[in-house]
């Protein structure tokens, strides 16, 4: 054996019909939705509840901003069902 083994490349079009068979199978299951996500639903009593517990937290409490985030979540799961 020499010492000086060389590898072959793949011609360039042998890689193209690779990666073009490659994009075709993944495009195969891009029309099945993910589940959404379920939306708990909260009754009046429990929502002026809330708003009154939000109203006396102190300025720049920070679980306001994390409720804000799951309000924007609420939607987004809520907008997945319909």
């Amino acid at each position: 054996m020499s010492s000086t083994a060389r590898c072959s490349t793949p011609p360039p079009a042998a890689l193209l019909i690779a990666m073009l068979w490659l994009t075709g199978c993944a495009m195969g299951g891009s029309d099945v939705r993910a589940p959404c996500l379920p939306v708990v639903d909260y009754n009046t009593a429990d929502q002026a509840r809330a708003a009154n517990e939000v109203a006396v937290l102190p300025e720049g409490a920070v679980i306001v901003r994390m409720l804000s985030d799951y309000s924007v979540l609420r939607d987004q799961a809520g907008a997945c069902r319909q």
